[in-house]
């Protein structure tokens, strides 16, 4: 039997950091209107910055952990914040069971640590082999809970580090520029571990704690404070940190799950006054489309629409404009129509309930108290609640009611506003429409108003003035004056994967966005964002093999072949030879100018009338590519990178929202169809 081990941590940039962080709030809210007003609401934007509010330190709270398990050995690395000091324990139940009862008090964070972590701690704390437990959850896909009752006498606060949908751990590290490389070690051993691979392993572990941590870090004040809010501010326990935020609101507003059967029998806003597209709303009224696949496409206001049973979009494709554009926006729109017309879910015994949260947020919003933000969260997320089956709050009625009535809704002003303005776009909660003078601000305001006074809904609006558009997915807004407020915030709306805001654990083909936002925001050609640029890490592309395929080969040899199909025809295909096999799973590749490199592709290992299927490139890579999976932070530029395959990309990307390279890479060497030459004034 090996034995464990304990130290203090010696060297960790990343635990001494956090060892002095505080668990603070900090809201950043948009204006959340009430419902019913009584006087006229005066427009705009504005966006309110929340004081920070210090709830408990971190090490005072929080032990990361990360197990591996083989067939004879297992082993798990704690990282106590408290006490600045790693744990390392292997194949010891006696000292893990000391750890357990010395910080069972204590949060447990981990990744993927609600489905797999917690379970491989309480399979050995009960004393089963924590490889049974492990293929249990692994090779047979069983919740780990399932697996023994006995699991109950060992309760755990846990936490799950892991975003929802769920990322892998390498993917985040590999945004980070952190070393992706996986172990040598595999985890199919049929032996016991040398020592060699012992502390391989526990090298291996260690890494992912500390990314675990990382991650931790940077999703802290909207994930963890957003949990750790929920329950002080509820009065809950703290076991309850582990919760997902639709189920915390669940709780807090009593609710029971019960089983109703009339998931689409709709019940239409009162107040609706549909007169022109009326084939939209006899669409949700057909029994025949009670299918959540089906979806009716109609142009509504000269612009292409879909309404279906998850929301309204509709936009012109390829725009391009400049004038004076307003953002209708409706405030807090699904918990306004929850409450104005009792949409709440039918398993919350108290309604009344939600409505004392929706103006207790509204008081604390208007005292700009960062304490709202609970209470935001519960607001936001009951709807959500409603469509999920394993929820408390599942009522699917009134969740698609609250989502087609807010449709319609939607629809009946944009019949309202359609004679006195262009429709460029419809989403779920709002339309963007262009003045076609700006004296008719004041009328549009008034028709606003007269929808607002009618529905009990209430309107926001933000002015812009041009619009870079490829769809209702993708789209860049730039605000009229500075592009950043007072504290560096940035002005304009993006949606999109060409054009979204990055940020560490979302940083994939970064040159390529920043390229294409400073061509709309800047008039900078992509050329020359892309040459300036001198950090490796930007032009990274991560890619990772899925459960699907078997592995990933780099730089196969490929030749074509004539051969003849089933029924004698000639045909040429392609045959793949050679290249080398990755051990990894997880990739960082870049474009090279080596042409005698390949491209990276992924084979799944299916045969096909004889013979392996042809593996795969991976999606948005290049044909010649170097990979780097140790870690980039800081690394210079090589010689080789492709910087053209890039400024290709930039280009390619322009195109689907209808730019066009023309000579040069500025506004003035682009088609840009649509934009007013004169961008300093208004478009008639």
């Amino acid at each position: 039997m090996k034995t464990g081990t304990e130290f203090f941590i010696i060297k960790s940039s990343t635990i001494c950091t956090l060892t002095v962080l505080n668990l603070n709030f900090q809201n950043k809210g948009r204006g959340f209107a009430p419902v019913g007003p009584k006087v006229k609401p005066s427009r705009g934007g504005a966006v309110s910055t929340d004081s920070p509010k210090n709830i408990q330190k971190a090490g005072e709270m929080m032990i990361f952990y990360d197990f591996e398990v083989f067939k004879y050995d297992w082993m798990v690395v704690f990282i106590d914040l408290t006490e600045k000091k790693e744990t390392v324990i292997i194949n010891d139940p006696d000292q893990l069971r000391r750890f357990y009862e010395k910080h069972k008090g204590t949060i447990w964070a981990g990744y993927n640590s609600r489905n797999y972590d917690q379970y491989i701690l309480k399979g050995i704390l009960c004393g089963f082999n924590p490889k049974d437990v492990n293929d249990w959850i692994i090779l047979e896909d069983k919740p780990g809970y399932r697996f023994s009752s006995l699991f109950r006498n060992f309760p755990v606060i846990n936490y799950d580090v892991i975003p929802n949908p769920p990322i892998s751990l390498k993917t985040l590290e590999a945004f980070m520029g952190h070393s992706i490389k996986e172990t040598s070690v595999p985890f199919d051993i049929d032996r016991p571990l040398t020592e060699a691979e012992i502390q391989e392993t526990v090298k291996y572990c260690r890494h992912d704690v500390e990314e675990t941590v990382e991650v931790w870090l940077r999703r802290k004040e909207d994930e963890f404070d957003a949990q750790m809010s929920l329950v002080k501010a509820f009065s809950l326990p703290i076991s309850d940190i582990g919760r997902t935020k639709a189920q915390l609101s669940a709780k807090i507003l009593g609710a029971v799950q019960r089983d109703h059967d009339d998931e689409f029998e709709l019940q239409l806003p009162g107040t609706l006054r549909i007169e022109k597209y009326t084939e939209v709303l006899n669409w949700y009224k057909n029994p025949l489309n009670r299918d959540y696949s089906k979806a009716l496409e109609i142009e509504v206001a000269g612009v292409p629409h879909v309404f279906a049973w998850g929301g309204l979009h509709g936009a012109i494709p390829q725009y391009f404009g400049e004038g004076y554009f307003i953002n209708v926006d409706v405030a807090s729109y699904y918990p306004s129509l929850m409450l104005v017309y009792k949409w709440i879910s039918r398993n919350v015994a108290d309604p009344s309930k939600y409505e004392e949260i929706y103006h207790t947020r509204l008081k604390l919003k208007a005292e700009k108290n960062p304490m709202q933000q609970p209470y935001k969260i519960v607001l936001n997320s009951t709807y959500g609640a409603m469509k999920d089956r394993h929820n408390a709050m599942y009522d699917p009625r009134q969740a698609n009611n609250v989502c087609v009535g807010g449709q319609l809704l939607l629809l009946d002003l944009i019949e309202r506003l359609e004679d006195h303005c262009d429709i460029i776009q419809s989403n779920t909660d709002g339309i963007l429409i262009k003045l076609r003078h700006y004296d008719d601000y004041e009328l549009i305001d008034d028709i606003c108003w007269e929808w607002e006074e009618r529905t009990g809904m209430r309107l926001e609006f933000d002015e812009f003035r041009r619009v870079y558009q490829k769809d209702v997915n993708n789209y860049l807004v730039v605000p009229d004056g500075p592009l950043v407020d007072e504290k560096g915030k940035p002005r304009w709306k993006c949606k999109g994967a060409y054009v979204k805001k990055l940020s560490d654990l979302d940083y994939d083909l970064p040159i390529v966005n920043r390229a294409i936002v400073n061509f709309f925001l800047y008039d900078i050609p992509p050329e020359k964002t892309i040459m300036e640029c001198s950090d490796l890490r930007d032009f990274q592309k991560v890619v990772k093999v899925s459960s699907k395929y078997k592995y990933a080969i780099y730089s196969p040899t490929i030749t074509l072949e004539k051969i003849k199909d089933d029924k004698g025809r000639s045909k040429t295909v392609k045959r793949f030879s050679g290249g080398e096999v990755q051990t990894d799973k997880t990739f960082r590749v870049f474009a090279s100018k080596d042409h005698s490199k390949g491209g990276l592709f992924k084979v799944s290992g299916k045969i096909i009338k004889g013979r392996e299927k042809n593996p795969e490139q991976f999606a948005n890579t290049p044909d010649h590519c170097f990979i780097i999976n140790d870690d980039v932070c800081g690394m210079p530029i090589p010689d080789e990178l492709d910087k053209g395959y890039y400024i290709k990309m930039a280009w390619d990307r322009l195109n689907d929202f209808g730019i066009k390279q023309v000579g040069g890479g500025d506004l003035t060497n682009a088609t840009v169809p649509g934009l007013c030459a004169d961008k300093g004034q208004a478009m008639p």
